[in-house]
């Protein structure tokens, strides 16, 4: 009584209590919103970071040109480039088989060309010299008609004659044309270069470019007139039942 009359003091418990309570909660608000202080480790980062110079990505090198017997793919010119333009016609595709069209489809045209006038080549010397030879089905008594002796000939020749024939496409397609499985179908694989099936048993290709591109013109241009030869000599026996010499006159 004594205190309270004289310093007039009032001691109440509760709002002790609760003032410490609001002072506790101030203080942990204060403390949260303190931003934590950066540690060297992040500050040495950031610091090297800013200090290296980016630099700028280099464009990326042009892709190799690849030659394939001193020829390589322009498609600037017509059938990119591959030899077999002859004068007095130069280019000449009056169809226009190969315009517009892609690499791949040019390369199996040209590969096309140059194995069918192979084929015709040796057709019409197996016309001219099978017809007034000896042969295995005529023997001595010639001249005969070409185009009947694959039906008179026997069945084993035959046989073995079109066993020769699946075994050299085997080996042609082997070499030079995608797997079914692999790719699109009817497509020659990238690095082979039409009609180069690596067969030279006499050493004739040459290593030059300028003199291969002019040996292939030479080749295409005799198998044209070979295929149209062989289409002729075709047509005319079947005409008239006489052997090619025969319509001659000799």
């Amino acid at each position: 009584s004594f205190l309270r009359t004289t310093f007039n003091i009032n001691i109440n418990p509760v709002n002790m209590f609760s003032r410490t309570l609001v002072l506790l909660a101030l203080a942990s608000s204060a403390v949260a919103f303190t931003p934590p202080a950066a540690s060297s480790a992040t500050r040495s980062a950031v610091r090297v970071a800013a200090d290296v110079a980016v630099e700028p990505t280099p464009p990326p090198a042009p892709k190799p040109v690849t030659k394939y017997n001193g020829w390589a793919a322009d498609a600037k010119l017509p059938c990119y480039g591959l030899p077999g333009a002859v004068s007095p016609l130069g280019f000449f595709d009056p169809l226009g088989f190969s315009k517009d069209t892609d690499l791949g489809t040019v390369k199996r045209l040209r590969e096309a060309e140059v194995m069918h006038g192979r084929i015709c080549m040796m057709a019409v010397v197996g016309f001219l010299v099978g017809e007034n030879t000896p042969t295995i089905s005529y023997g001595f008594d010639h001249p005969t008609i070409g185009v009947n002796m694959l039906a008179d000939t026997a069945a084993p020749v035959a046989f073995a004659f079109f066993l020769f024939i699946n075994l050299c496409e085997a080996f042609r397609a082997n070499k030079g044309w995608v797997e079914p499985g692999a790719g699109t179908l009817f497509t020659l694989r990238e690095n082979y270069y039409p009609g180069d099936l690596g067969f030279d048993p006499l050493g004739w290709k040459p290593t030059v470019a300028s003199e291969f591109s002019s040996m292939q013109t030479k080749e295409l241009s005799n198998g044209r007139l070979a295929m149209l030869a062989t289409a002729g000599f075709v047509v005319q026996e079947l005409i008239n039942g006489k052997a090619i010499l025969g319509n001659l006159g000799l």
